[in-house]
């Protein structure tokens, strides 16, 4: 097989998974429109283990993140009209947890996670092509899960959930602005701030 017909071969698979996507994506949007129960349970079974992973990772508890997981899919059934399938369900899923934790946090202090910015938010920093292997990958090829996980707890929670996002639950530049709501040259320094972040909580320095 030349190495033109391998490319388009892969062009017509990577085209065809996004059409399944799309269409999946219109389902769950119909599904949710008319409060489908069985639909609901399905989400539940297919996105808790995700959901509550990043609810974990952003509050810093577990006891909190069952709190936060509840009142989610409370919401994901009182406001599933609002979902037009035009974009991930886990972006929106996302979205609204998030939107909840920040909620909270402004009734308990006076700084929410959208506050904690950068000090060089104006002027932020690109990362690398994304089509390589990113220093994220690179960096846990070469660590155990435990470490990676003890380092993130470290870190703070802006970078951590940025990192979150991005790599564990794989979702692209443009769909992370959705859910943090900030413009894409942020999702992008805030994400190379935490790969700073984290390296140093590898390495044992300060983050």
């Amino acid at each position: 097989m030349s190495a033109t017909t391998s490319c388009l071969t892969a062009h017509r698979s990577a085209s065809l998974f996004s059409a399944l996507m799309a269409d999946e994506a219109k389902s769950i949007a119909r599904g949710l429109q008319r409060r489908d129960p069985d639909l609901l349970d399905r989400l539940i079974e297919q996105y808790q283990y995700r959901l509550f992973r990043y609810l974990v990772y952003i509050t810093g508890n577990k006891e909190r993140a069952e709190d936060f997981f509840q009142e989610t899919w409370i919401r994901v059934l009182e406001r599933g009209h609002q979902y037009d399938g035009k974009s991930k369900f886990e972006a929106w899923l996302f979205a609204i947890a998030r939107h909840l934790v920040i909620d909270w946090q402004r009734s308990k202090k006076p700084q929410s996670l959208d506050t904690l910015t950068d000090p060089e938010q104006e002027s932020p920093l690109q990362l690398a092509n994304e089509t390589e292997p990113s220093p994220l990958h690179q960096v846990l090829s070469r660590e155990s899960e435990e470490n990676v996980q003890a380092s993130l707890s470290q870190i703070p929670a802006i970078y951590r959930e940025v990192l979150v996002l991005r790599f564990q639950e794989e979702l692209q530049i443009e769909e992370m602005a959705g859910v943090l709501s900030v413009p894409l040259s942020t999702v992008k320094s805030r994400l190379y701030r935490g790969l700073q972040a984290l390296r140093g909580a590898l390495q044992g320095g300060a983050v």
